[in-house]
This record gives structure tokens, sequence and C-alpha cells, in this order.
């Protein structure tokens, strides 16, 4: 059985759903150990020999992947290169598909491609392409020794590469325990659906930002300037007692009406200021 990252909840307006976070990619990277060229002893941090206990220059390390406990293969630059020397400079598109086609689960991490000034025409006429058609590419390349899966995907004027995972790095889903699926009453999922529907906005992502990392920028801040780091409350978490799903619904429903209707009324009263002073100007 997979342990838990962290175990904690998923708060729906007022619902309270448990959760233990666990891990959905399995990396299946190649490690490499840094080994010293004379004896093949391990380097630590310190770049000192295992065998000899000596400090080892860089120009004497090199790149062992460990098949057997103590047991390494070499593997110098040459030895990757003659790999598949066009894989570790080229993003080979081998497909095009419909964007609505990938699982999200697949995408890993973006990255910006910009055009050299020669191929600036080509890069934009595929960018435009790929929107036209509503197609992204699908393409292999390789990063840091490490062959990758990729989505190439306009994205306003550019061109991103988002790495991808491979299929066999997926967790499978029959790994966890998850609620089968079941008819809802349908009382409750009336209001479950006035409840999405109440909480909808356009996402404006700028609107979002890390909360926990500045509130442990202004403890550093405050103990640096000798002060009392400011202290907040700690989120209580409901108990895991039995509650009526129903009752709860309706209460984050009026909850949420009435903040979403005071953010309307301070929205307008704000236009209706900016119209006045328009008007006096």
């Amino acid at each position: 059985m997979a342990h838990a990252i962290w175990s904690g909840a998923i708060n729906f307006g007022l619902v309270t759903i448990p959760v233990k976070l666990q891990t959905a990619i399995r990396t299946r990277d190649l490690r490499f150990n840094f080994l010293h060229k004379k004896d093949e002893g391990r380097i630590n941090n310190v770049r000192r020999c295992s065998v000899c206990e000596k400090e080892v220059p860089y120009s004497e390390i090199e790149r062992g992947y460990e098949y057997e406990k103590g047991q390494y293969v070499i593997l110098s630059d040459e030895d990757f290169d003659r790999v598949n020397p066009e894989a570790t400079q080229s993003v080979e598109i081998v497909q095009f598909v419909d964007i609505a086609e990938i699982n999200p689960m697949f995408f890993d991490r973006p990255y910006y491609l910009e055009p050299e000034k020669k191929g600036r025409h080509a890069y934009a006429l595929l960018r435009e392409a790929l929107v036209a058609e509503n197609k992204v590419g699908i393409a292999r390349v390789v990063i840091r020794s490490k062959e990758h899966l990729a989505a190439l995907k306009p994205n306003g004027e550019a061109l991103v590469l988002e790495l991808m995972h491979f299929a066999d790095e997926i967790v499978d889903q029959e790994t966890y325990d998850f609620p089968s699926v079941e008819k809802p009453n349908p009382g409750e999922m009336k209001v479950a659906k006035m409840l999405i529907d109440t909480m909808s906005e356009k996402f404006e992502p700028e609107k979002f930002h890390d909360k926990y990392r500045e509130e442990v920028m202004a403890m550093i801040e405050a103990r640096a300037s000798g002060k009392e780091a400011p202290k907040h409350k700690p989120k209580v978490l409901t108990s895991g007692k039995v509650v009526n799903l129903m009752d709860v619904l309706q209460q984050s429903l009026e909850q949420t009406r009435s903040r979403r209707g005071g953010r309307d009324a301070e929205s307008k009263a704000k236009r209706s200021s900016t119209r006045r002073k328009r008007s006096a100007a």
C-alpha cells in the first residue's frame, strides 16, 4: 500500500472532504552516480572518493550506472552522443493531434521555444497553422540525458514545448481507493450544481499568489529586525463525524451568494464613483 505524502482535506464551500495526497506520477529516470575515474569509488557531494578517501577533481569524475550493488557501467559523453546524436539537438514532431485527446495528467513542465532570426517566418507559420487546425504537435526531445515525450503548443505569439510523461510513468488509478461511480441523490446534485454555478468566475491567475511564502518571508523579516514574528491562527479542520451533506451544501450556497452579493455591490459602487468623478471632470 502506497504511503500518503500528507493528509488533509478538499474544501468545497463549507464542505470538507478529508483526503490523502498520493503521488500520481512514477518517474523512471536513469540515475547515475559520479565515480572516481581511477578506481570507480563513489563521489560524495564534497567530491571525495569513497575508496581512496581523497578529494577528486572534476577532470577525474565519470558517470556510471549501478546495475548491481557496487557494480557500474561507465558512460562517457561520447557514449551518450553515440546512442542518437540527432535526438539531443532536435524537437522531433512525430504526429499532430487534437489537444482534447490528451489527458491533462500527461502534461508535466512547459518551456518556451524562441526562434532564431532566420527561422522566424517558418516559426510563425507553424504556430498559425496549429491555431487554425486546433492541433498540437507530439514530439520527442532529449534534455539532460533523458528522452521526453512533449507537446508543441501555440500560446499567443509563442510556441510552447510542454514535456509530457510516458504512459508507463502514470500511476494506475486502481492503485488507490476511490469511490465507485453511483447515481447521485437528485436533490444533492441540484444544490451542488447551483453551488458550482455560483462560485464560477473567469480565471484570472494574477489574483492568486503564494500566501504561505509571504507569511514565511514576513516571519523572516520580523526576526531579522528583532521583532516578534506575526502569528496566524491555524485553520481547524472539522471532525470526521457524519453530517447531513444537503445541509452543508445549502449553507455553502447561501454563504457564497452572500459573499458574491457583497463583492458585486462593492464593484458597482466603485463603478458609480468612477462615473461621478469623470462627470465632474
